[in-house]
This record gives structure tokens, sequence and C-alpha cells, in this order.
């Protein structure tokens, strides 16, 4: 197998697993939302109407206007990782050996960092709605969701594609209620996914890789996020993976086979006319 047919093969391998673990993949465009352009540039659709106006015999409709543009934006940020097999390694579990590696390289490194940036870049937009609030059980929880979803109510946003993520634990601390009232506000949301802790903060760093800083952590002014509601159209997110193989003979800095990993990330677009779509509930405690 040479170096093309590799990277190749094994690129949407890596979609999968992405698109399997990740928390936050639903939020990434499609065709018809998210173009990529040029320069670190990607296009997002951007749609806004006027609302209604008198008829007139006279004059007759009103003349109001519907914009659908493509609005170009900076990908947020490109992050990479070398992963190296050694050549006495045997030529035949190449791939099995390199599917192994990136799996867990996506599962454990890549997908992780890429949900808490999402999560921190969506919260840090102006003009969503946000709440600091320690929530210490059950009831606590199922009180601040249901300001959340008052909030959207009042709002009119689409009850259809509200997707709520929340830690384990206080899906724990409502789950363990058991009544009517917990059950009846779930039901307020179209899609529940649970987020660690660990990945679920308003503010990250992101670890430059040098001097063996790799990865994210939790940044100085960062809070710990409760709870996330999103309405699906208000927010978009995307990210483009690459990678390269280049065998021990062609390695300069040693005897591997390499394949190098990149990612170019969209972190989190929420639109200007749909920052009613976000909620975020924090712990200004924690």
């Amino acid at each position: 197998m040479n170096n093309i047919e590799l990277a190749t093969i094994y690129l949407p391998l890596l979609d999968e697993v992405y698109k399997a673990e990740s928390k936050t993949a639903i939020l990434d465009g499609d065709e018809v939302t998210v173009q990529k352009g040029q320069h670190g540039e990607i296009k997002v659709a951007k749609l806004d109407m006027d609302g209604l106006g008198d008829y007139t015999r006279n004059s007759g409709y009103t003349k109001g206007s519907t914009k659908f543009v493509w609005e170009t934006i900076k990908y947020d940020k490109e992050r990479s990782q070398e992963l190296r097999i050694d050549r006495l390694d045997n030529e035949e579990s190449l791939g099995i050996l390199f599917s192994k590696l990136s799996g867990e390289f996506i599962r454990t490194k890549v997908i992780p960092e890429t949900d808490a940036a999402r999560f921190a870049k969506i919260s840090s937009v102006d003009g969503i709605s946000k709440k600091a609030e320690t929530l210490a059980d059950g009831a606590a929880a199922i009180a601040a969701l249901r300001t959340c979803a008052n909030k959207m109510d009042e709002d009119e946003v689409s009850p259809e594609n509200r997707i709520l993520w929340l830690t384990p634990t206080l899906k724990g601390l409502i789950d363990d209620l058991d009544t009517t009232k917990s059950k009846k506000i779930l039901e307020k949301f179209s899609t529940i996914i649970e987020v660690p802790q660990s990945r679920f903060y308003t503010a990250i760093t992101l670890n430059p890789g040098t001097e063996n800083s790799y990865g994210y952590k939790k940044a100085e002014d960062g809070k710990n996020i409760n709870f996330m509601c999103v309405e699906k159209s208000a927010a978009v997110t995307a990210m483009d993976q690459y990678v390269k193989y280049f065998t021990p003979d062609q390695d300069q800095n040693g005897d591997d086979n390499v394949f190098d990993y990149r990612n170019n990330n969209l972190y989190g677009h929420v639109y200007e006319n749909k920052r009613a779509g976000v909620y975020v509930s924090y712990d200004d405690a924690a």
C-alpha cells in the first residue's frame, strides 16, 4: 500500500470515529450551510428577512427584503500532531497498527479538545443568554432548565431542534428525582447529550505543543458549564481533517512510518440574528 492509498483509506475512517464520538458534531454544517473558502476562510449561509407590512390596493405588496448571503469568516485554529510507527513493526500489520493508533488518538485527544473549544467559543459570544448559578441538587437543576426553556419560549425560539448538553452529574441528579416534573422539563429539548465536565468550560487554553505542553486545559478565568442549550440553526461548527504518510526511507528524523495529522477548525459561529437560540448556565464558583 503506497503513501497516497494509506491517507485516502484512513481519512474517512477518522471522520467516522469523529462523527460517532464527538459531543458537538451535531452542529457541523453541511454543504447547504457551509462552504470552504480560501486563505484560511470558510463561508457560512446567512438568512434574514423583513416582517409583514400593509397590503394596499394602490401599491400592492410591501417591498421588504429577503437576504441570503454567504458570510465569510476565519477558521479559529489549526492543530496538528505527528504519529510514528517504527520500521521494524511488521509491514503487513501497518494498517492495523495505524488504525488502532489513529482511532485512539481521535477519541482521546482530538475529540475532547474540539468539543471543549467549541463549548468555550460559543459561551464567549456576546448577546447570548448566560446565567451564573450553582446547581446543588435535582430540584435546582429542574428549575434552571425551566428558566432556560421559558426564556427560549418567550423569545420564540423553535422548540423542534433544541439541543441540550449537560454534565452526567447533573443528568443523574435529575434522573434520581424520577418525577413528572423532571420528565416534563426534559421533553422541552429535542436532543439531550451528556458531556464530561473535563471538556465543558466557558474558557479553555489550547497548549502550543512545545516543551511537552499539549492538548488543552481549563483557562484561569474559565468556569464549569452546568448545561448549554443551542437551537440547531443558531450556530454552526466545522472541522477539516488531513493525513499524510511517509515511509521510513522518507523519514528525515528517524526510521519510522510517519503519519502527519492536521485539522482546521471553526469552533463555532453563532448567527447574529439567532443569538436568542443559545443559553448557557455556568457555575461562577467553579
